[in-house]
């Protein structure tokens, strides 16, 4: 039984109808020639969130007009020249659309627009160039219509502003940190905690992508921007710090299964906080900090003793950490809830400090999207300018477009193969509003009565996730076919040759894609972590300081998007060898290494130089396919790490030291055993070396 539409599913639909039917009824008043552009234009810039469609607006309209300006240049400067012209609109479009991958925020679509918008404006131009101008200038109007008239409906008329469903989801992901916080500390199955961390790693990714809308949106959620971001980046945090603590306790729990007597008592108080929630006294996690606090000074003379004193000093540093990121991440929910901007001392560096803008970007990616687009361009225009095909003017627009579409995804073959079926499915109905309705009608109301049947219900199922894309490419089957057509005198053999041209060019751009680029979920997977691995081997290979956050940013954005292909994947990757929170660990650990150089004196300068050589030499190995495990020569490089960093005055550089090192070695050695060390004395090393 069909599922009858929500109020806001019937809401968003009629909001879109009557956007997209006032920029058709504004079209036809300024006579463009081609009104449905701008009725296409509102429902594909359409989102049932008002703030999303207001973010993009700017850009759009940036995108296009920088498009009609270089398609104007390009059909002047090269209209005697079809080969070159071609050459030139694939290099644009191409071009543009690298760029618009490596951006990755709604500035990018002013880039891809600027890309397809010279290809919907020089292709149809060309047999006509002497009224370039006025073509683009038209298909300008047409399309900056239809952004401004979506945007102004969906602003004005029942705005649904994203603050509730960002603070729905908000308070969802911090349930699943503290949920998989008490399944870390009562130490769950492997499968549990990994269900906990893949979902958590993907409530964050999106969380992230819905705060960069929020500066737009009309709640008053929209103020709290910098909170929200501060938040975001204290959850994202908790993944490598949780980890660890999970870790940790694991090495260090007695054969009985019971934590260390030491630390079982306040393990017990923080799992008992979590567990309160929100409801947990608010003093208590500066109480909790204090017993930490306590326990790491009395640690703090033990800590190079051996490898289970230095893993337990990392157990209560990690655990500190856990309970302030917690105790932040309430605060700044209460702060943002309330709407109060004063924030504590301990809140206001978060909030200054804007959301890291390191993204992982994929160049190589980018550049094989960027020859998709290129290669099926040219393609199209060769067959077009050999054969003269009066339709391939359509073809080479559907190539520009559909290459730009869906260029984000792993695999774009599929997403323009349902295009392709439902735009193929979407020619009746094209047929019988071109030929039969269009020539007939009247008056505008009219019209607008013979489009509503089709475009309302197709709506509702626009604003349902799970058939977006089925009912988009219905729309955009009817209205591109409209819109390619001068609808004042259309015939059915110009209907025919339009439509196989649209066909024709999505055709190619499925396959021109799928020969260029077309990768599954399980590889680029594969790809995230291998690129992850490099950039760990040119920490280790660092001689100076290197500053953490950029390297934390793309690792943290790295486990986002590998926690989402490993959900599209399903078992076709072996989840426990691919761990992008550890590789973050191991990272975070290197920048800390490096940073205790200078107070590690004549003695364990070495030995901080030949672990990193070996720990560089390792993932350079990982990297280049080789997955071989982390050599024994490393454990005994640590051994005598810890050993020189033994004879180091305590101070917060030598602590930080003593707590990558025993991370370090749980990470890269986590069967390992935690034996005690004798001082540290460079005749032992030569013997040791030499054995």
């Amino acid at each position: 039984m069909p599922k009858l539409p929500s109020f806001d599913e019937l809401v968003f639909s009629l909001k879109s109808f009557a956007a997209s039917m006032l920029a058709l009824y504004i079209a036809f008043g300024m006579g463009l020639p081609r009104p449905f552009w701008a009725m296409l234009t509102a429902y594909v810039v359409s989102s049932p969130l008002s703030g999303t469609v207001r973010s993009k607006a700017v850009y759009r309209v940036a995108g296009t007009v920088a498009g009609s300006i270089a398609a104007l240049v390009l059909t002047v400067e090269l209209v005697n020249a079809p080969e070159l012209l071609s050459l030139a609109v694939g290099l644009w479009v191409g071009g543009c659309l690298f760029v618009s991958l490596l951006d990755r925020t709604p500035r990018s679509y002013a880039f891809m627009l600027a890309g397809y918008t010279v290809g919907l404006i020089v292709f149809p131009g060309v047999a006509s160039p002497e009224a370039i101008f006025d073509t683009g200038l038209a298909r300008v109007e047409e399309i900056i219509l239809g952004i401004v008239c979506a945007t102004v409906v969906h602003s004005v008329i029942l705005p649904r502003g994203m603050g509730p469903v960002l603070l729905g989801k908000l308070d969802a992901a911090l349930r699943d940190a503290e949920r998989w916080t008490l399944d870390a500390l009562e130490q769950v199955g492997t499968d549990a905690r990994l269900r906990d961390r893949h979902k958590m790693a993907a409530d964050l990714t999106e969380l992230r992508v819905m705060t960069t809308h929020l500066p737009y949106d009309t709640s008053e959620l929209r103020w709290m921007t910098r909170p929200m971001r501060a938040l975001q980046d204290r959850m994202v945090y908790l993944l490598p710090v949780l980890t660890a603590v999970h870790d940790r306790l694991a090495a260090l729990r007695r054969p009985d299964g019971a934590p260390p007597p030491d630390v079982a008592p306040v393990v017990a108080a923080v799992r008992d906080w979590i567990a309160a929630g929100a409801a947990a006294d608010p003093a208590e996690a500066g109480r909790l900090i204090g017993r930490l606090d306590r326990l790491e000074a009395a640690e703090t003379g033990e800590s190079t003793g051996g490898w289970e004193a230095a893993t337990r000093f990392s157990f209560i540093r990690r655990l500190r950490s856990l309970v302030e990121i917690h105790r932040d991440c309430r605060d700044l929910r209460a702060r943002i809830a309330s709407g109060d901007h004063a924030l504590p001392d301990h809140l206001d560096p978060l909030a200054r400090k804007r959301s890291r803008g390191v993204f992982h970007l994929d160049h190589g990616m980018a550049a094989w999207s960027a020859a998709a687009a290129l290669l099926g361009i040219t393609t199209v225009c060769a067959f077009w300018i050999l054969t003269g095909w009066s339709s391939g003017s359509a073809a080479a627009m559907m190539v520009a477009v559909f290459t730009c579409f869906f260029a984000s995804f792993d695999d774009p073959v599929p997403g323009i193969r349902l295009f392709l079926v439902y735009t193929l499915a979407s020619l009746p109905l094209s047929a019988f509003y071109l030929l039969v309705v269009l020539p007939s009608f009247d008056s505008f109301p009219m019209l607008v009565l013979c489009l509503a049947p089709t475009l309302v219900p197709l709506g509702i199922f626009v604003a349902r996730p799970a058939t977006m894309g089925k009912a988009m490419a219905l729309i955009f089957g009817v209205g591109g076919s409209l819109s390619l057509l001068d609808t004042g005198n259309g015939d059915f053999a110009s209907f025919l040759n339009s439509s196989i041209g649209q066909i024709a060019g999505i055709v190619t751009a499925m396959l021109v894609t799928r020969m260029c680029r077309s990768v599954g979920a399980a590889w680029s997977a594969r790809r995230l972590l291998h690129v992850g691995w490099r950039e760990i081997a040119d920490l280790a290979r660092m001689r100076g300081v290197p500053a953490n956050d950029g390297f934390e940013s793309r690792m943290l954005d790295r486990v986002g998007l590998l926690s989402a292909r490993l959900a599209q994947a399903g078992g076709s990757v072996d989840v426990d060898a691919i761990d992008a929170v550890r590789d973050l660990r191991v990272g975070l650990n290197i920048v800390e290494l490096q940073r205790a150089r200078p107070v590690l004196g004549r003695a364990g300068g070495p030995a901080l130089e030949r672990l990193l050589r070996g720990v560089a030499a390792h993932f350079r190995a990982l990297s280049a396919k080789r997955p071989d495990p982390a050599p024994a020569e490393l454990l005994d490089s640590m051994d005598n790490l810890l050993s020189a960093i033994g004879a180091v005055p305590p101070c917060p550089e030598r602590n930080g030291a003593v707590v990558a090192l025993a991370s370090l070695r749980r990470s890269l050695f986590p069967d390992a055993a935690l034996v005690a060390l004798p001082p540290f004395q460079e005749t032992m090393h030569q013997e040791r070396a030499r054995a």
